[in-house]
């Protein structure tokens, strides 16, 4: 999601001077936009919205967002999380000691890891939609952010990378790499996901 905020976000000139928990790539994308990012630790976000030390925070999605009580504090909850598309389980391993294991223990990590990060997507996908419904219940405006929000947000990420090439070889190798496999992805949802997905839901719209 694209967190909490204590204030309407209608156009871009709306970002301006906000102080936003947000850290990260999408810390400097925001900062771009005229945001102001805050570090400030997951048990410390409570209460600094509560006490007006910042007007936003990011943190995962309706679940766990829920869980922690923003609803009750702010009343603008954001969509998409543009800087976090979904969600992953990392596992890292040394190097060396990886090579060290057969090739039946390294299926088993593999598995392992697999199952973990399938789970917990299953599960936030599940649990999700209960929350959302909660949390507009509560009175919370649930709202899209502004086409031209979303516009900048991309032009300020894509100078971001283009200065990380620049500086830094390896993000350069992976981000390329993850560009190129994306760009095929979003041609194959934009004929088989995104059309029936948009048909469902327009489906239920009609009940």
């Amino acid at each position: 999601m694209g967190g909490w905020w204590r204030k309407e976000i209608n156009n871009l000139d709306d970002l301006k001077g906000v102080k936003m928990r947000i850290a990260g790539l999408a810390g400097q994308t925001m900062a771009k936009l005229g945001v102001v990012p805050q570090q400030i630790a997951g048990g410390d976000i409570y209460p600094s919205l509560e006490k007006g030390v910042i007007d936003a925070a990011e943190w995962i999605g309706p679940y766990d967002d829920h869980k922690l009580g923003f609803y009750q504090i702010a009343k603008n909850y954001m969509y998409p999380g543009w800087w976090e598309g979904s969600l992953a389980v990392h596992l890292f391993i040394n190097n060396n000691k990886w090579n060290e294991l057969s090739p039946a223990y390294k299926a088993m990590v593999k598995g392992a890891a697999s199952i973990a990060n399938e789970q917990m997507i299953a599960k936030y996908d599940a649990q999700n939609p209960k929350a959302l419904r909660e949390i507009v219940a509560s009175g919370v405006k649930l709202k899209p952010f502004p086409r031209d929000v979303m516009e900048a947000a991309y032009k300020a990420s894509q100078e971001i990378y283009a200065d990380l090439y620049t500086k830094n070889e390896a993000f350069k190798k992976i981000h390329e790499n993850q560009q190129a496999f994306r760009n095929e992805e979003i041609l194959w949802f934009r004929v088989a996901e995104l059309p029936f997905d948009s048909f469902m839901a327009q489906m239920q719209s009609r009940g």
